[in-house]
């Protein structure tokens, strides 16, 4: 079975409504659904709605409880979680919980968030003194750690600032401790202090690159600009796509328009960044937004965490306060092209395909190539095969060494067109760069199978891929499906099986299996797996050959095996 899996965009995760509800312009308090307004009521359902991850729903609700006479640690405590959640920081910090019944968890994230809304004032000195010692333990610990020299920075202590944090076994805190005492030794104007940091930071063949932009930076402020491009350079060669490191090259070698330090509120946002991927990564996906809503509480600018939010909100269901966050970047920020994607893509999903292609079209006559590759992939998921070929033909007439994935992408569309030998150029192409990829293995060796063509080699190739991702059911329908092609019925039944367990509402791979029973004379459980394919909106091709079986009632058309086999 043929599926473009590879995606050029990002992941998403279970969160909370994007904008706190006394932001909402026309919010009103939502309907206690007939529990009558009392406070247990109201309690009830803000706790189904914490629970669901509908954050200002949930602060709503408890609010009501509030309004309605309720009182209690408990109460305070689920309030406090869900304007955290809802982004309501000012209100979190009112109502951190202290009290006994308040867990211990809750109060730690309460300590946390007083003392980010301090520093949100400028309130260094406070902070700093809730940041200090073992006041916050875990699992804040990390975040703690990394905000407390910015906190000291902002009371006036210099050398507490320049303390590098430390957590023990902790990369995060390694990696942006170190980033961050950078960043502040260059604000102390110990200049030599700061280029050590950004020198063991960018070291090795392949820096990151939220380091290597740090370190172009402080050289472009330096009036280093050949040093910036130099590194910068070194950078791409790792990453040539990298769109923000290509963006700071052009700019440090104009000599112009070095960016500015980060203002102690945003290089405080930035350290929230990293401790809330790695809280999403451990499916910690309370903690990750709240870490996430500390950050943009600092720095309302930061992109990438409201990315982050939209993606949450999506996973969550929560259409409208996703297509919130992802309108938040700009035009002209280095985030602007995938907020514009995930915008388009919302939409897409949402089945309004054509505000989806006018939004990614607008952003693709920007001439970004993310914006370009969106264009393309949602005009082949509009069946618009030959305009998102064209597409992908000029992004690969612009690179001399074009990526494997465009490759691909451009002979799905080719073959999804009926331009197979340019289709299996492509493929053929991006398989030479990535000989041990599963999706393209797959791809072509299933292509080669459906059109009876080079059947051993397919078969290898679909074995390589099974072996890769055994629990594929794409990937086992095609295996099974080269059996068949190749006439080994009982083995194709036996492998089509268990591609219809991993993928049962697949109408391709029911088919299939119907096929394969009726060559092994289990011609009522074929008649049965055809009627269920109609059940299953299959694609107008599948349909007419299935109602074609059911009626003719003679089974799959000519024979099973092909004499079109060729060799590699």
């Amino acid at each position: 079975m043929r599926r473009l899996l590879v995606a050029f965009a990002p992941l998403a995760l279970v969160a909370a409504c994007a904008t706190p509800p006394q932001q909402q312009a026309g919010w009103t308090p939502p309907a206690l659904d007939g529990m009558g307004g009392s406070a247990y009521g109201a309690f009830l359902a803000g706790q189904g709605a914490l629970n669901d991850g509908k954050g200002a729903e949930a602060a709503a609700y408890f609010a009501k409880a509030e309004l309605e006479g309720g009182s209690s640690d408990m109460l305070q405590d689920r309030a406090f979680t869900a304007a955290v959640l809802a982004g309501d920081i000012p209100r979190a910090a009112q109502l951190a919980p202290q009290g006994e019944e308040a867990s211990e968890s809750t109060k730690r994230m309460g300590q946390l968030v007083k003392a980010v809304e301090f520093m949100a004032n400028g309130d260094g000195k406070p902070a700093q003194d809730a940041l200090a010692g073992e006041n916050i333990g875990f699992p804040h610990r990390g975040a703690a750690s990394l905000l407390a020299p910015w906190a000291a920075a902002m009371a006036g202590d210099v050398e507490g600032s320049l303390i590098r944090p430390e957590v023990r076994n902790d990369r995060v805190v390694d990696y942006f401790g170190q980033l961050g005492q950078a960043y502040l030794f260059e604000r102390a104007r110990r200049y030599d202090e700061a280029e050590t940091d950004y020198k063991a930071l960018t070291g090795g063949d392949t820096p990151g690159d939220i380091a290597v932009l740090a370190y172009g930076a402080f050289l472009e402020r330096r009036k280093r600009g050949p040093d910036a491009v130099a590194l910068y350079d070194r950078a791409l060669r790792a990453q040539p796509n990298d769109e923000a490191l290509a963006s700071a090259r052009a700019r440090a070698a104009t000599g112009k328009g070095a960016p500015p330090q980060p203002t102690l509120r945003q290089g405080a946002a930035q350290v929230l960044i990293a401790p809330a991927a790695g809280m999403l990564a451990a499916k910690q996906d309370q903690l990750g937004l709240a870490y996430l809503r500390l950050s943009l509480r600092l720095d309302p600018a930061r992109n990438e965490a409201w990315l982050m939010v939209g993606d949450l909100m999506e996973s969550a269901g929560d259409i409208d306060a996703a297509r919130a966050a992802y309108g938040k970047p700009k035009p002209g920020s280095p985030e602007y092209p995938v907020a514009v994607s995930k915008l388009a893509w919302s939409f897409q999903n949402a089945k309004e395909p054509e505000t989806a292609l006018k939004m990614a079209n607008a952003a693709a006559s920007s001439g970004d190539r993310d914006a370009r590759i969106t264009y393309a992939d949602l005009l082949r998921a509009n069946d618009r095969y030959d305009e998102s070929a064209q597409v992908l033909s000029n992004l690969i007439g612009d690179d001399p060494n074009p990526d494997w994935r465009l490759l691909y992408a451009r002979g799905v569309s080719y073959e999804r067109s009926g331009r197979w030998p340019e289709a299996e150029r492509d493929l053929q192409g991006a398989l030479k760069q990535r000989p041990d990829e599963p999706e393209l293995l797959n791809y072509l060796g299933y292509s080669w199978i459906d059109r009876g063509e080079r059947l051993p080699e397919a078969l290898g190739m679909v074995q390589r891929a099974v072996a890769a991702n055994p629990q594929s059911g794409a990937m086992i329908d095609s295996l099974g499906w080269a059996h068949y092609r190749l006439g080994d019925y009982k083995k194709a039944v036996q492998f089509l099986e268990q591609a219809v367990e991993l993928e049962a509402g697949d109408p391709e791979i029911n088919n299939h299996l119907g096929d394969a029973y009726w060559r092994v004379g289990r011609r009522i459980e074929a008649d049965y797996q055809w009627r269920r394919v109609l059940t299953l909106d299959p694609d107008d091709k599948i349909k007419a050959d299935v109602e074609a079986k059911l009626t003719s009632g003679l089974g799959p058309k000519g024979p099973a095996t092909t004499s079109r086999v060729a060799g590699p």
